[in-house]
């Protein structure tokens, strides 16, 4: 039996039981009582799900403990046995819930206490997850850094680890050029971009996003709004193809036109094409942030004298800045993290520049290049990928840190 069959199978047994363990649990509740809810510590409800809790959790419990052991290899059970087990420890709750259901019983404390603990749970899994890539990436980088110096990788300006795979090899000679493993280039060029696409997206998301909460009637709201957020759903890859095509050679013969040399594969144009894909992430968010803003702060303006542009320079951005400024992270996240449109538009060259008409790479482009490459995983060249990861995770953890700071400082309550 699979395990796709194995927990279908489990929850195919367990939900009917939970749906008699209701029933019998409310029905108990009021034959102890003689049909009187008065007599109740909790309502009649909550007796069900009092049975419910006692047969559930115990049966998950140890379906999970199973699962876990088995995949740590601390034991090794049919999965049969271990759905037969838990199914009949399920049995064993619900006759043990029926049995310890009393009118001066605190069912509601109790479920109340459990729906608690699954919050509570449901609040981990994001920082359990978090947790568990930072690890699985630290892990991996350590041995990275144990083959090359971190401040060589933090502060090199060359970027060259094709020879690496040979000396793992035991194939480098003397005349081998020795594997170089600056990031200075890649972070660079991951900036340039990024600060291409949010000069973009910044500007035009934010523009937009006060003119569909105080300018424009409801009927142009109601098309323009799913319009621009239509962006959002289209494939990277299609927006690659838009780059390379259409953008890129739009690029150079303007660059030509202003007497510069422009490469068809630069940084401008994935900072424009990325700047247009997460346009909607701006605009969206900075929407529903300012349109939030009461109606009495806008009228309070108004009856002051001034005018509407006024009123959104002096009263409205500050109050939405905040959000504003949670979405501007939001899409500077989101472009960090962008892979397609560069490798197709900006090419995959490490080039410490400062000319965005020139061809250079990013971070994460370089990661899938260590990563896909037919190199051993144990080689400095596969392992830079996650040394890669490890410093972009700690950017991305520093901004999202700078701005809950900012956040928390200009945060202000209206009611």
């Amino acid at each position: 039996m699979s395990t796709g069959q194995v927990i279908l199978s489990f929850l195919a047994g367990l939900l009917p039981l939970a749906l008699l363990a209701y029933g019998l649990g409310r029905r108990r509740a009021l034959a102890v009582a003689g049909g009187q809810d008065r007599a109740l510590h909790s309502r009649p409800g909550f007796y069900g799900w009092y049975a419910v809790v006692l047969m559930a959790v115990p049966a998950v419990a140890m379906a999970l403990l199973a699962t876990l052991l088995d995949l740590l290899g601390l034991i090794d059970a049919p999965a049969t046995l271990i759905l037969a087990a838990a199914l009949a420890l399920a049995a064993g709750g619900l006759w043990a819930a029926e049995r310890t259901i009393q009118p001066g019983l605190r069912a509601r404390n109790i479920v109340e206490g459990a729906v608690r603990w699954l919050l509570i749970t449901a609040a981990s899994v994001s920082i359990l997850t978090t947790l568990g890539i930072l690890l699985s990436i630290l892990f991996e980088a350590m041995r990275f850094f144990q083959m090359v110096s971190v401040w060589e990788f933090l502060t090199g300006t060359t970027w060259s680890p094709d020879t690496a795979f040979l000396g793992g090899a035991g194939r480098g000679g003397e005349g081998q050029a020795e594997a170089e493993f600056g990031s200075v280039p890649l972070f660079a060029g991951t900036f340039m971009i990024t600060a291409i696409a949010m000069a973009v997206a910044l500007p035009i998301g934010l523009l937009s996003a006060i003119f569909l909460s105080e300018y424009a009637p409801p009927r142009v709201r109601g098309a323009v709004k799913p319009a621009l957020e239509v962006l959002a759903g289209i494939p990277t890859v299609v927006y690659g193809f838009f780059a390379a095509i259409t953008v890129a050679p739009l690029v150079v013969d303007v660059a030509t036109a202003l007497g510069l040399d422009a490469s068809y594969q630069n940084a401008l144009t994935p900072g424009i094409v990325m700047g247009i894909m997460i346009i909607p992430f701006v605009s969206s968010l900075s929407d529903d942030v300012i349109s939030a803003i009461p109606m009495s702060m806008r009228e309070g303006s108004f009856a002051l004298g001034a005018t509407p542009s006024e009123t959104i320079k002096h009263v409205l951005l500050p109050a939405a800045l905040p959000g504003v400024v949670s979405a501007f992270i939001l899409a500077i996240s989101r472009a960090l993290g962008e892979t397609m449109i560069v490798v197709m538009a900006a090419g995959l060259r490490p080039n410490l520049t400062a000319n965005p008409l020139e061809s250079m790479t990013t971070v994460t482009v370089r990661i899938v290049d260590a990563l896909t490459g037919d190199q051993e995983f144990s080689s400095p060249e596969t392992l830079s990928a996650f040394g890669l990861g490890l410093v972009l995770f700690l950017v991305t953890l520093i901004l999202n840190t700078v701005s809950l700071t900012i956040v928390r400082r200009f945060h202000e309550k209206y009611e």
